[in-house]
This record gives C-alpha cells, sequence and structure tokens, in this order.
C-alpha cells in the first residue's frame, strides 16, 4: 500500500510545472515520511498474552521501553516531517505566484513592444529583445512577425524591406516560414502578400520578390527554369491584379495581352499557355486579399513622408489663405492643422493629377495641383468638415503657396516623382533585360 501510495505521490508532483529543486524536494519529503512510518512499523510486536500484564521479565519490560522511545522518535520526527512539508508548499506556492506575475509582466511587455513596432519597428523589436519577450535568434524574431498578432502589416512591410544585414536575414528567414511546396504561384502570392504590406519604395520591393521567387523555386523545383522567370511572372501577375480589379482602370487586359507580357521570360523561352491561363483564370475569378491596417490610426503612415512642411492653401467658402502642415506620402497629400494632429483635416489623392508654378496676385510662390484630363470637374479628394464629418472635397484645383521660391520648386518636384512613380514596371524592365542578356 506505501510503495502504491508513493507513486502516486510522484505523478502528482511529476504533473506540476516544473518546479527543480522545489518539486524535487517535496517528493524526497514524502518518502522520507512514508519510509519512516513503514521503517518504525517494521520492529517486533508484544505477543498479545503479554500485552496488559504485570508479570513481564526484564528483557519485556526492555522491550516495551524500547518500542516507546521508537514511538516518541517516530511522532517527533513525524512532526517534523510535517513542518518540512509545510514549508515545501509554501515555497511552491511562492514560486506559482512569481510565475503568475513573470507572465503577467511578460504580456503587459509584449503589448507595449507590439505598439512600439507599429510606431518604429526597429524600435519595437529592441525593445521586445531587451525585455527577454523575444531572443536576439533572427528566426525567432521572423516566426514573430510571420505569425503578426497585434503587428501592423505596414510596418511589418517596412521592416523586412530594410537593408541591413540583419533585417535581410530575418526577411530570408520570414519568407521560408511559408509553405509554398506544391502550390501554383497566385496561391503561393496570395499568403505572402497576406502576411505584410509591400512598401512604396522600389528597393525594397525588389528585396521582397527576390526573395519571394528564390523561396519559391527552392519549394517547388522544375516549375520555372529560373528564379528571373518567376520574378517577372510574380509582378505581371501583380500588375493584372491591378488592371483587372482596380475600378480606375477601364481599359481591362485580355488574357492575349497577359501572354503577350510575358513572352520570353523563360530563359528566351515562352511560357506554357495553359500555365498563364491558370494564373490569368485565378486572378480574374478572385482579387487579391491586401491586408488593411486599421483605418483609425493614420500615425504609422506618416512616418517617413517625400516631403513634409508649412504651406499655405487656398480655400473655404469664402476663398482664404490658411497656413497647414502638409505630409506627402504614399502619392497622397495630407495636411493638417496643427504637426502633433494624428488625424488630417484632409487628403488629397495624386492619382491622376498634375502640379504646376502659377502666379497669384494676393501670394508668391505658388503652385497649383489640377486634374489635366477633366477640366471642370471636381478633384476626388476629403476633408473634415466643421462638425467633425468627413465630406468630399468640392476643388476642382487647389492652389498652395510655399515660403520661397526655392520650396516651391522642390515640393513641385517631389509631388511630380510622388505621381509618377511606380516600381513595379521599372523593376519588371530592369529583370527583363537581365533575361535577354544572358540569351
Amino acid at each position: 500500500m506505501t510503495c502504491k501510495f508513493n507513486s502516486e505521490i510522484v505523478k502528482a508532483f511529476a504533473s506540476l510545472p516544473q518546479l527543480g529543486l522545489v518539486q524535487i524536494k517535496a517528493i524526497h519529503v514524502f518518502l522520507r515520511l512514508f519510509g519512516s512510518i513503514r521503517k518504525e512499523r517494521e520492529p517486533c510486536y508484544l505477543q498479545p498474552q503479554l500485552v496488559g500484564s504485570s508479570d513481564l521479565s526484564e528483557a519485556e519490560e526492555a522491550e516495551i521501553d524500547t518500542i516507546k522511545k521508537h514511538r516518541m522518535a517516530l511522532l517527533e520526527d513525524i512532526q517534523k516531517l510535517k513542518e518540512e512539508i509545510a514549508q515545501v508548499f509554501a515555497e511552491i506556492d511562492c514560486f506559482q505566484s512569481t510565475e503568475e506575475s513573470k507572465m503577467v509582466q511578460r504580456d503587459k511587455d509584449l503589448c507595449m513592444g507590439r505598439k512600439k513596432f507599429n510606431m518604429d519597428p526597429t524600435k519595437g523589436i529592441q525593445y521586445l529583445t531587451e525585455h527577454k519577450v523575444l531572443s536576439s535568434d533572427l528566426r525567432e524574431i521572423a516566426r514573430f512577425l510571420y505569425k503578426g498578432e497585434g503587428l501592423n502589416k505596414t510596418a511589418i512591410g517596412d521592416y523586412l524591406g530594410e537593408r541591413d544585414p540583419a533585417n535581410l536575414q530575418i526577411l530570408q528567414a520570414f519568407v521560408e516560414c511559408h509553405p509554398f511546396a506544391n502550390l501554383n504561384l497566385v496561391q503561393a502570392l496570395r499568403q505572402f502578400l497576406w502576411s505584410f504590406r509591400l512598401p512604396g519604395e522600389a528597393q525594397k520591393i525588389d528585396r521582397m520578390m527576390e526573395a519571394f521567387a528564390n523561396w519559391y523555386c527552392q519549394c517547388n523545383p522544375g516549375v520555372f527554369q529560373s528564379t528571373d522567370t518567376c520574378y517577372v511572372l510574380s509582378f505581371s501577375v501583380i500588375m493584372l491584379n491591378t488592371s483587372l480589379h482596380n475600378p480606375n482602370v477601364k481599359d481591362k487586359p485580355p488574357f492575349e495581352r497577359f501572354v503577350a507580357m510575358n513572352r520570353g521570360i523563360n530563359n528566351g523561352g515562352d511560357l506554357p499557355e495553359e500555365l498563364l491561363r491558370n494564373l490569368f483564370e485565378s486572378i480574374k475569378n478572385e482579387p487579391f486579399s491586401i491586408p488593411e491596417d486599421d483605418g483609425n490610426d493614420l500615425t504609422h503612415t506618416f512616418f517617413n513622408p517625400s516631403r513634409e512642411g508649412w504651406l499655405l492653401k487656398l480655400g473655404g467658402r469664402v476663398k482664404t489663405w490658411k497656413r497647414r502642415w502638409f505630409i506627402l506620402t504614399d502619392n497622397c497629400l495630407y495636411y493638417f492643422e496643427y504637426t502633433t494632429d494624428k488625424e488630417p483635416l484632409g487628403i488629397i489623392p495624386l492619382e491622376n493629377l498634375s502640379v504646376r508654378k502659377v502666379d497669384d496676385p494676393k501670394k508668391p510662390n505658388c503652385f497649383e495641383l489640377f486634374n489635366p484630363n477633366c477640366k471642370g470637374q471636381k478633384i476626388k479628394a476629403c476633408k473634415t468638415d466643421g462638425d467633425g464629418k468627413v465630406v468630399e472635397g468640392k476643388h476642382q484645383s487647389y492652389k498652395i503657396s510655399a515660403a520661397t521660391m526655392e520650396e516651391r520648386d522642390l515640393w513641385i518636384e517631389a509631388i511630380r516623382t510622388s505621381i509618377t512613380q511606380d516600381p513595379f514596371y521599372d523593376l519588371v524592365s530592369a529583370r527583363k533585360k537581365k533575361i535577354a542578356s544572358k540569351n
């Protein structure tokens, strides 16, 4: 019975979390207790006829005294063991309380680290590693980004696109988290482009799509003759998705145009038409799902603007000049009342717009945003009215004044660059030239 009970004790303690020395000590105390009891039960017992008799020999009386001493020693030992057991359980309670406190603190550090990452990815990762939420192992960091719980996917994309050697290794490990084996190219792209948002910079896009193409070809050997083929076709598919599903694109490309776009990219040869048709139909029937970050927090959007500064904007029912803080980023012009504001007063998408110098009798150094193709029509824009509601803008053009002529010219140059920038076409063109030069 005792051996069975001892084994049950061991099982009970083994089912607890790993307690190290505390666990071992507790088991040891229990085994000592029941071992002592078993040991003290082994000495010889009085013969029944002698119990309660007053006619005992000296040897029998000595035996009784010995038993009494053993009994007293056993009781003392049991009391000591009880005290030790109480101490062990107190240590276990303290250990569990400490572990719970550590878990609470870790959750707090994780929450703060996510917030810092969404504001500044590099500082966020630094915070998480310094507070032991993440180790410095780059693969662990990559898995954290791949899971993406609570992380801004735009921030993930910006971080993965950095040129720093550590970031490049994290990018590679991040891409390798994706199980691309036995997936066609569109299926792999759907999975890949959902795990982050592609940044706007051409060099970052190039590094990320290069890593994607390499990993896809490793997972699916023999599908393409080179990673360059996979790279170019991936961009073609992304651009096809935009052309087919962007409502602003009126001329929807037919399958024949998609085939023509990709002639000669397979080491100088053409890809099988069946493969291209499957990709085309997949995109046509189901567009890519691009992750949308929380629209209520635009803070991250304004971290790396192409340009920012104070300008005067002509507007209002009664045309007046008002000083506004402007930020140019992601092919949009945002303006705020104060530099500390998180929400803009207005947003002007630059798609289909042009910019030019203009003269104004009341203000020097002016430039104007206008739509060259739709004169007299309102520019698509939005702003907040006096009640804080978002309403559609009513401008046919936007007239803006800079403090100096030099500043005006810098703004015009930055806006033109933003309007004309389309890194996808430039990257595909460069890679096609590379393929052609090999043949």
